[in-house]
Formats: C-alpha cells, sequence, structure tokens
C-alpha cells in the first residue's frame, strides 16, 4: 500500500506543476481534466502525509523504549505509542476507503427512464408517481430535470417517461435506483378495494462526452416530427422533434423538449451515445458479476430493488434489507436514508474485493 500511496504522492505533485504551465492553462480541456485530477488526490495524499508523519512517531518512540535508559523518556514514549497506535490503524482504515477505485461517471449528469411494468393502468400511474418521487428529490439536490421524451398512460401517469438530469454528482446518486420498483395498493381502477401489485422498471444512464462514444451518423436513421404534449396535442406546427435509430444495435430514442430542432437532435444523439455506452457497461457489470454477486444488484431492470407498500406505509429496498415505515416521506424525495446506505454497501464490497486481491 505504501508504494502505491507513494506513487500517487508523486502523481499529486506532478499534476501540481502541470496547472501551473502556461501551456496547459491555454487548453481548457486539458486544463479542467487535470484540476479535477488534482481535486481528487488532494485529501488522499493529505491523510498520507499524516499518516507518514504518525509511522514516523511510532518509529521513534519504539527506538526510545529499546534504546533510552532515562525512564522519564521512555515512559513519555510508552504513552506516545499507546496513542500513535490506534491512530495508525484508523488512518488505515480511512487510506483504504480513499483508495476505493472511484466509478468514473459517478460526477456526471443522467438519464432517467421510467417505463410501466407488469399491473396495467396502475402500472402507469405508479410510473407516474416514481418520476415525481424523482423530480422532488433532484429539487432537494439543486439538480435541473428536463423531460425529453414521454407516452401517457390510459388512465393517467406514464407508459415511458425520460428526462435528463443535471447536476453535480447525479449519476453517482440516481445509479442505484435502476431496476423493478414494485407497488402494493388498491389501485384508482380497483372497485372492490383490494391491493394489488405493480411494477415499473428505472434505468439510470451516465450522460456521456462525444469523444468517449465513437458515434458514426452513417449507422443512425434520423426522422423529424412535430412535437406533442399531454393527452397528444399538437405543441409544435414544426417538425421539430427528432428520433434517431441506431442501425447497429437497434437502439432507437426520441427528443421533443425543445423548440428548435438542432437542440432535439444534440440532446438525442447525447441520450443515444449513452445507451450505447450503457450495453458496454452491462457487459462490464456481468464480468464481475460472474466473480460475485453485488451486493447492490448489477444496475439491470429485471433486479427487484424496492417495494413500496402503501397500506402499511412502509418502503423496503431488497439490497441491503432496509425497510422503513415513512413511505409519505420516500414518495416525496427523501431518498438520501436509502442512497447513502446504498453508497455504503458499495464502498464496502468494493474494499473487501481489494482485501481478497491483495492477499
Amino acid at each position: 500500500m505504501l508504494e502505491k500511496l507513494e506513487s500517487i504522492k508523486n502523481r499529486f505533485e506532478e499534476v501540481g506543476q502541470l496547472i501551473l504551465d502556461p501551456e496547459v492553462i491555454s487548453d481548457q480541456n486539458r486544463y479542467m481534466k487535470l484540476t479535477k485530477e488534482y481535486k481528487d488526490l488532494e485529501k488522499l495524499v493529505s491523510v498520507y502525509g499524516e499518516y507518514k508523519k504518525t509511522l514516523e512517531g511510532i518509529q521513534e518512540s519504539r527506538e526510545i523504549l529499546e534504546n533510552e535508559k532515562d525512564d522519564e523518556l521512555k515512559a513519555m514514549a510508552k504513552e506516545e505509542l499507546e496513542e500513535l497506535e490506534p491512530k495508525k490503524e484508523t488512518m488505515e482504515g480511512e487510506l483504504k476507503f480513499l483508495l476505493i477505485p472511484k466509478d468514473p461517471h459517478d460526477d456526471k449528469n443522467a438519464i432517467l427512464e421510467i417505463r410501466a411494468g407488469s399491473g396495467g393502468d396502475e402500472s402507469a400511474i405508479f410510473a407516474g408517481d416514481l418520476f415525481r418521487m424523482y423530480q422532488r428529490y433532484a429539487d432537494k439536490q439543486s439538480w435541473r430535470l428536463s423531460i425529453t421524451d414521454f407516452s401517457e398512460g390510459d388512465a393517467g401517469g406514464y407508459s415511458k417517461i425520460v428526462a435528463n438530469v443535471s447536476g453535480a454528482g447525479a449519476y453517482g446518486k440516481l445509479k442505484f435506483e435502476s431496476g423493478v420498483h414494485r407497488v402494493q395498493r388498491v389501485p384508482v381502477t380497483e372497485s372492490q378495494g383490494r391491493v394489488h401489485t405493480s411494477a415499473a422498471s428505472v434505468a439510470v444512464l451516465p450522460e456521456v462526452d462525444d469523444v468517449e462514444v465513437d458515434l458514426d451518423m452513417n449507422d443512425v436513421r434520423v426522422d423529424r416530427f412535430c412535437s406533442s404534449g399531454p393527452g397528444g396535442q399538437s405543441v409544435n406546427t414544426t417538425y421539430s422533434a427528432v428520433r434517431l435509430t441506431h442501425e447497429p444495435t437497434g437502439i432507437v430514442v426520441q427528443c421533443q423538449d425543445e423548440k428548435s430542432q438542432i437542440k432535439n437532435l444534440e440532446k438525442a444523439k447525447k441520450e443515444l451515445m449513452s445507451r450505447i455506452l450503457a450495453i458496454e457497461l452491462e457487459k462490464q457489470q456481468k464480468e464481475i458479476g460472474a466473480k460475485r454477486k453485488s451486493m447492490v444488484g448489477s444496475g439491470d431492470r429485471s433486479d427487484k430493488i424496492r417495494t413500496y407498500n402503501y397500506p402499511q406505509g412502509r418502503v423496503t429496498d431488497h439490497r441491503i434489507n432496509k425497510t422503513v415505515y415513512n413511505l409519505p416521506n420516500i414518495v416525496n424525495g427523501e431518498l438520501d436514508e436509502f442512497i447513502e446506505e446504498l453508497q455504503l454497501a458499495e464502498n464496502a464490497e468494493k474494499m473487501k474485493e481489494g482485501e481478497e486481491i491483495s492477499s
């Protein structure tokens, strides 16, 4: 671990010099990447510096105890050793945590897609409830959420809705929402008061940059049509809405939230690239899953992740076996209680995996 930490410290110092270089400053893309790298390494290097001082203090105290004849000095060294050794263990735990590889997509914007599943009209109504839950959560995080595509359900809600979520760490938090969400309640469409179970699936993708996915527009069919609003009414008499079909994969995306066809095309391209990248990420997750079963799931839309039980006012996250009895708060966007524990579970898993590899 010390060799790895020393290497990181050297890189931190190198990056610190690079961001002062006028040639680097003039290249905004490179400067921004290096500035972010410097900020990401700063905490780790700071803790490592304190850790080295602690190791040196332990070594000096041990040498005094072994070689010094003065009882008072030996007593002071013993007292310092008793203080420094627990500190060393605490700092080692912190360093291991900071060394956990960070998902490079965590800081990115996200694309959120919700689809009605089993349960007929009630599943579409539930998909609408989930969307409002994420709208409220986004507001609490000071994120910007904008709808890019939707299809309304016959009795309300949505059979499908797609939105862009822009803000610091949007993907890093929302990625834990990918999977199947179940609801248990008496639907508004139920005449005899029976509790039904319905489901909707959520998919969260990181928004990607052009450099991350090599998209050949010759492989993409572009269709243009009029935007539609709630109830199917036309909100734009020009062909501003855009549908893209990626021929090699069969992926179809569309965007109709902007009045400008050019802006809709750019948004649709970003979503298409995100979906192409998601295929690669899913392959990687399956490879990891073949080695170990992830506690927090693969993010696959087929994984049942959470149940919302209205009669009992409870919400259960099946990945971490956590149940809370504050359903109204959860559906009002108070999701941090679940998301923070899922982040901890993911980090604990990564730490365990790292220990297995190093042992």
